[in-house]
């Protein structure tokens, strides 16, 4: 061979990928695990037979000035520590092979004791929050503010202004997360047999919500409810009014489309979400993530179940959708007074 370590090294690669894809894992979680691994060999400059514990710390030591989350270093080792794993299996002939070509064999250097565990609830930035009431409203009041200056004057793009706020809109009032909102197609707004006067805008059906162990994207349907029901008249203007004048043909079934012809992207969304969001004078901690923890907040403080509120979000564990909830100070001092009460009607029984 002209270059044993790098041909070996490819193979190893080209196995470990074709033995994730039998695995059904999508593409993307694979091609980000090949670049987690290659980044690695290329950080310590040596084949994975001559990998060490001490690499892997030197890896995060340096990765650490980049990256913040914790999950992206969790995501890092666990990748490095997949693909030891499949070198080390007796199932597959690495070992030998490296004992046969170069003397040394592969070993895993991803351990309880170098890498990051899962060991908490909430891993984020404490500033993450969600949007209060009238910070909701003021968001709100901004964009639908845009669209009005921009009608007035005669100015390009209030059309677009009009998409953004409702699509704005719609992220809150359903918890959307970015990419479920912007993969939506006109086919994903549904009736609800319970609520017949919202006509084909009672529910939405994601089909690109967040998959979970790479596999494919899960789906699930979303229900409006009552407290929202302000959203139905702005999501009929756009999608019977405005929408059909961006011309997107046929062929285009995005809800949301551009001034191109294109569905609008998740990148364009967190942006037009930060202007907004300082036009409107509001903190530069929220997100547009933030519209989706208000939602689970402001579900849970208008006393739907909590089972509810998990499905309707779609995480697979409660104590996920808890992470999300920060009841506000009003619900908490509501909630006691309504106790307190219950309490000295019941003594008042009493006597």
């Amino acid at each position: 061979m002209a270059n044993p370590e790098q041909q070996i090294f490819d193979a190893m690669v080209e196995g470990w990928r074709s033995q994730q894809r039998s695995r059904g894992l999508r593409e993307q979680t694979i091609q980000n695990r090949l670049a987690t691994v290659t980044r690695f060999r290329d950080f310590v400059d040596k084949p994975p037979w001559k990998w060490t514990v001490a690499d892997v710390d030197e890896f995060t030591a340096d990765s650490m000035g980049r990256v913040r989350a914790l999950s992206t270093l969790r995501n890092n080792h666990g990748s490095i520590h997949g693909f030891c794993e499949y070198l080390t299996s007796p199932l597959y002939d690495w070992m030998e092979i490296c004992e046969r070509e170069f003397a040394e064999i592969p070993s895993q250097v991803c351990l309880p004791w170098n890498t990051v565990a899962h060991r908490f609830e909430f891993e984020g930035d404490g500033k993450r929050r969600p949007l209060a009431y009238d910070e909701v409203e003021r968001l709100f009041d901004t964009a639908d503010a845009r669209v009005e200056t921009l009608v007035g004057s005669g100015r390009k793009g209030a059309l677009g202004a009009l998409r953004d706020a409702q699509l704005l809109k719609t992220v809150y009032a359903f918890g959307l997360r970015r990419t479920e909102a912007v993969m939506l197609d006109t086919v994903d707004l549904h009736y609800n047999a319970k609520m017949r006067q919202w006509g084909r805008y009672g529910a939405i059906h994601v089909r690109w919500a967040k998959a979970a162990g790479g596999g494919a994207p899960r789906r699930r349907t979303v229900l409006l409810v009552p407290e929202f029901d302000w959203w139905v008249p702005g999501m009929e203007q756009w999608v019977e009014q405005a929408r059909d004048r961006f011309a997107p043909g046929s062929d285009l079934d995005a809800l949301w489309v551009t001034e191109r012809r294109t569905r609008l992207s998740a990148g364009y969304l967190d942006r037009r979400f930060a202007e907004l969001r300082d036009e409107a004078g509001l903190s530069k901690a929220l997100t547009l993530h933030s519209l989706r923890h208000s939602y689970v907040t402001h579900l849970l403080e208008f006393g739907y179940a909590d089972r509810f509120v998990q499905e309707q979000v779609g995480h697979m564990h409660a104590s996920t959708t808890s992470i999300y909830a920060s009841v506000s100070s009003d619900f908490k001092n509501r909630v006691l007074a309504d106790a307190l009460k219950a309490l000295m009607e019941g003594e008042a029984d009493d006597r």
